[in-house]
């Protein structure tokens, strides 16, 4: 199974942010950019709102895993943007998943 690319710049994370259409969850914003070429790429940000550095790192292992297992159903070529918000720290990546799983079927970035 080949692996996402992930959003590191700046410059990638401000088009999803302009350009994308967002959908939000008490748990989770997602930003969704459709290319027409180049693959799935992923970035994941969480604000210092949410708490200090080891509670930010865990709300984005979090979501890395949940998307790890939604993965396979992606179909096309995006840069998706997931923002942690305060309640995705309380949450088991099995349970993000259902949620992000929703909202990306929505977006229709899922088969």
């Amino acid at each position: 199974m080949a692996k996402y690319a992930v959003i590191k710049k700046n410059y990638e994370f401000r088009r999803a942010y302009h350009r994308g259409r967002s959908f939000v969850s008490p748990y989770l914003v997602i930003y969704c950019f459709k290319k027409k070429y180049g693959g799935v790429k992923v970035g994941i940000t969480s604000g210092k709102k949410i708490g200090k550095a080891v509670v930010r790192n865990r709300a984005r292992r979090v979501i890395r895993e949940a998307f790890r297992s939604i993965y396979p159903e992606v179909s096309g070529s995006w840069d998706i943007i997931f923002v942690a918000r305060t309640a995705t720290v309380y949450k088991k990546s099995t349970e993000l998943a259902v949620v992000m799983r929703k909202q990306l079927k929505e977006a229709g970035v899922l088969n």
